[in-house]
């Protein structure tokens, strides 16, 4: 499994890029994730002895890739929380859809979670979370849309079933209905870009990380044309 990419690191922040495929952190399964990979990478950068405190205020599904900022200090951690809750996190997504959805549009749907696989319930049912989420086209190319997403809530698997509920499944998500495989594994969903208030200089600080290599080169190509502009 091929490591993170470390994209940030202060005394308070680890910002890496996490690859599709690598856990965000432990499961039973025993599998390398981010987490503690980010601890032992902390212990040899930096001589550590004993154990080594790096809090996770966010998570990426385990096919989903990009930019995730982790926490190096207590402190860090809950403001950094903090502004999850707050939503004043900026993230923005790029994805690679099934189809043609259009050109542009803000959806909200209600949401709940049962035995890890996310549905689309009516307004007011029980357990059921908001869930909003505004997108614009980016390309195509022939039965795939690439399109950019600033979600504006992060529910759990949010944009993969909002997308997948109007007909348009993530390439390669075969758990919400895509046809299409990626690289065997994986899904096209990745979080090119993350914003948030420095902990402790309060400074407001963006991180990007391209999005994998296994895109289908045209769509990867105007996925960095975007992210350049």
């Amino acid at each position: 499994m091929t490591a993170p990419d470390v994209l940030y690191l202060d005394n308070h922040l680890l910002v890496v890029s996490k690859p599709a495929g690598l856990l965000s952190q432990a499961d039973r399964t025993g599998d390398m994730d981010v987490l503690s990979w980010g601890k032992d990478y902390l212990k040899r950068a930096f001589d550590k002895p004993g154990n080594v405190f790096l809090g996770l205020v966010h998570r990426l599904d385990r096919p989903v890739s990009g930019v995730m900022v982790l926490a190096r200090t207590s402190k860090a951690a809950a403001r950094l929380s903090d502004q999850v809750r707050r939503r004043t996190v900026e993230k923005q997504y790029l994805a690679i859809v099934e189809g043609a959805p259009g050109d542009a549009a803000t959806w909200t749907d209600w949401l709940t979670k049962d035995d890890e696989t996310v549905r689309v319930a009516r307004p007011g049912a029980q357990g059921a979370r908001e869930a909003v989420l505004r997108w614009s086209r980016v390309s195509e190319a022939g039965e795939l849309t690439l399109v950019a997403i600033r979600l504006e809530t992060g529910r759990s698997h949010q944009v993969r079933i909002q997308f997948a509920h109007r007909g348009h499944p993530l390439l390669g998500d075969f758990r919400y209905g895509s046809r299409t495989e990626l690289d065997g594994r994986n899904l096209a969903l990745h979080c090119a870009r993350m914003a948030v208030d420095h902990p402790t200089r309060g400074e407001r600080q963006a991180f990007s990380a391209p999005p994998p290599v296994t895109w289908p080169a045209d769509l990867r190509r105007a996925a960095l044309e975007w992210m350049a502009a």
